[in-house]
């Protein structure tokens, strides 16, 4: 009997070296997992809330916008220097010329402000849908294509050029563009014809029905002249990216 007891004991004890060496070797894997998902930072941001993660997405969007900047500065000093040494061409200039068309150089003129906001808390009872107290997505939109169907030249949201390629997207409370978050109030600039403009947005259907809303649930809307609007250029990236097909 000592003898199968001692046998029973080795046994157990090999057991136990074998579970805890494949405890020991999923916990290393998972640790270098988590390294290279996290690519070396800290998977869970401080605070752990939504709050703490936009914080964190804003300060790096600000950072790469900020070195994008310092390398389009670079280029068009390569570019200025370039000119003066040897001339330009043709090409260059019509590339010069349509900057403008792009959106990629500042803009001043008369022009429309107009400021969104939503309904002030009081506006919230009982029974009413709370979607109906905020500005969306697509009464932002509204307002923009209404501009630029009144023949706008340059229009910014949040003071950001909007180009052809700008996204503005809606998550939550707060409106999202080119990877910035904003909060209301919002507001739209627009540089042209303010003629146009003023007649665009009492015709768009779209605009109309928000001033529905403005009226029944006190959202906010103020539509302002100006003589000497300033829009600065777009200075995120203009690399398309799109879809492609799998082989």
């Amino acid at each position: 009997m000592s003898g199968s007891r001692a046998r029973s004991q080795v046994r157990s004890r090999r057991g136990w070296s074998v579970a805890v060496l494949l405890v020991c070797s999923v916990a290393g894997l998972t640790a270098a997992a988590a390294h290279a998902t996290s690519d070396g930072e800290d998977l869970r941001p401080a605070g752990g809330d939504i709050a703490s993660l936009v914080s964190d997405r804003t300060l790096r969007v600000e950072q790469r916008q900020q070195q994008a900047d310092d390398l389009q500065r670079e280029i068009d000093d390569v570019l200025d220097a370039a000119d003066r040494s040897s001339g330009i061409d043709a090409v260059t200039r019509q590339l010069r010329s349509l900057r403008d068309v792009a959106g990629l150089s500042t803009a001043r003129g008369p022009g429309l402000r107009v400021t969104l906001d939503d309904a002030p808390r009081t506006a919230a009872t009982s029974g009413v849908d709370p979607n109906y107290l905020v500005v969306h997505q697509q009464d932002l939109q509204a307002f923009v294509n209404a501009l630029w169907a009144g023949g706008a030249e340059a229009v910014s949201l949040q003071g950001q050029r909007l180009v052809s390629t700008t996204a503005i997207v809606c998550v939550g409370s707060t409106v999202i563009i080119d990877g910035r978050p904003y909060s209301p109030p919002y507001v739209v600039e627009a540089i042209g014809d303010r003629p146009g403009m003023t007649y665009s947005l009492g015709t768009s259907p779209e605009v109309v029905n928000y001033e529905r809303y403005v009226t029944k649930y006190r959202l906010g809307m103020k539509v302002e002249s100006s003589d000497d609007l300033v829009i600065g250029p777009y200075t995120g990236t203009t690399a398309l990216q799109h879809a492609r097909p799998l082989a």
